[in-house]
């Protein structure tokens, strides 16, 4: 592959001071440092030695460049959504406080603040009857989700959350900001579009919207021992629904608490999720053999405006202790479907897992990026994720012993790779690596040591320099 590689900067701006921030500066102890710290993700509980609050780019360039003049590392959080461990010591600048969003209904284009979550995004647009890319949550953070390339519900019909990206304003370790696009930065463009946090800060991106008002969406909810038969069902379903069907099917072992409603509560369920973009009654035909494949219990397939989207997958909107993980599939033959069930179907009763799914990928997930970009999950059929609720530090070792044991089976079926948001807690580098190829991970570590050459993003899933 040919690249045109940027230099670094031969200039240095001086120091900043932290009391140049117009936003709270927080240590331990300080009145409001464990809110400031505090993510959605409640298993990973930050203790920086100092945390920033910051209002604007100019907040986020000063907190990079006294880190720099101070060798301090750094992390970022938004909403805490992607939080996968602990952050000790070091600096952690919370954007949470940048939530601005701009909406340009002519352009079809929107611009979201390094805060901003998808639902800030979904009430501006939503009036001009236009949509975005957004995952399953609406709670989740604009810029940490397409900084990793972003897995939409709608992925099967309109590609990566990454691809409608047309700039990012970017703060880079060297205390610089930037604007970055393909023809101005391409090689910062390219790794801030599935590359993660290893370069800079984003403090703003701008990206494409579509011209979407509604969609048909919802679950197929079955008793969890008719696993068998709608996983069949799906599976050979997916081999020929058109593109503009977007599903999953996942099995789900709900606790008994009030936030769950009834009948699901308490219960073990398996059940089909789907977004279609297309006439709804060609949706609800599409839909026949799911919904006669096992006896449904719950069925909330309606016709919804697209900005009532969390309607779908109905993911929890309360902070909790979590941790999560996936990986990517080239196939799912019936051997495949076999060994997920043994691993985690109707005979595992004692599975500790949350939820279990399998993505439906292909279609424009499949198709080359309009301008090439860091994510390596394009050769993935399907894509498999499981979460587990951590109560208390003793779950963690059941959970593990039960993700371990389903990626071994899963793995004859599998890329070998992960997707970089949703790969869970990073360990050495061997393990980080698989959320990208071994071209782009080098080439990533490449750009690391262009713009972050002292390593100062080096919590989170980052690479060393290289």
């Amino acid at each position: 592959m040919t690249t045109t590689r940027q230099p670094a900067p031969a200039a240095q701006p001086a120091p900043a001071a932290l009391t140049e921030i117009r936003g709270p500066v927080l240590r331990p102890g300080d009145d409001g440092y464990a809110e400031e710290v505090t993510g959605f993700n409640l298993a990973a509980l930050h203790t920086p030695d100092v945390v920033v609050g910051a209002t604007c780019a100019d907040d986020v360039v000063a907190a990079l460049r006294w880190a720099s003049a101070t060798g301090t590392p750094v992390a970022v959080q938004a909403t805490g959504h992607g939080a996968n461990f602990p952050i000790d010591q070091g600096l952690l600048i919370s954007t949470a406080r940048m939530t601005d969003v701009r909406v340009d209904p002519a352009a079809r284009t929107a611009t979201a603040a390094a805060g901003a979550k998808w639902r800030h995004v979904l009430e501006a647009a939503a009036p001009h009857g236009l949509a975005t890319l957004n995952g399953s949550s609406s709670d989740a953070g604009v810029v940490g989700y397409t900084l990793g390339g972003g897995l939409p519900v709608l992925g099967r019909a309109y590609g990566y959350a990454a691809d409608l990206v047309r700039s990012f304003e970017l703060a880079t370790p060297d205390g610089a900001l930037r604007e970055v696009t393909a023809a101005s930065e391409p090689e910062l463009f390219w790794a801030l579009r599935g590359g993660k946090g290893n370069v800079g800060v984003v403090t703003s991106v701008t990206f494409g919207l579509l011209p979407l008002a509604r969609v048909l969406g919802g679950g197929i909810y079955c008793p969890g021992e008719h696993a068998e038969a709608l996983l069949k069902a799906w599976a050979e379903w997916t081999e020929q629904v058109p593109d503009e069907m977007c599903s999953s099917f996942g099995l789900l072992r709900l606790p008994p608490i009030p936030q769950i409603p009834e009948p699901l509560r308490g219960g073990f369920w398996a059940r089909v999720v789907l977004a279609w973009t297309g006439e709804p009654a060609a949706g609800e035909r599409l839909l026949a053999p799911i919904r006669a494949a096992a006896p449904v219990v719950v069925d909330t397939v309606e016709e919804m405006p697209y900005a009532a989207m969390d309607r779908i997958y109905m993911d929890p909107q309360d902070p909790l202790p979590a941790t999560e993980s996936c990986a990517l599939l080239r196939e799912l033959p019936p051997e495949a479907r076999a060994a997920f069930l043994a691993q985690v179907g109707p005979s595992a009763a004692d599975c500790p897992l949350l939820m279990v799914e399998l993505r439906h990928m292909g279609g424009a997930l499949a198709r080359p990026a309009p301008t090439e970009d860091a994510i390596c999950a394009r050769d993935a059929a399907y894509f498999l994720e499981a979460v587990a609720v951590l109560p208390v530090p003793e779950a963690a070792a059941p959970v593990q012993a039960a993700l371990s044991s389903l990626y071994a089976a899963m793995a004859p079926y599998g890329t070998g790779h992960t997707m970089v948001n949703l790969h869970g807690t990073p360990h050495d580098q061997p393990d980080r690596a698989r959320a990208w190829t071994a071209e782009v991970y080098d080439r990533l570590r490449h750009d690391k040591a262009t713009y972050d050459p002292a390593d100062l993003l080096r919590y989170g899933h980052t690479v060393t320099p290289g």
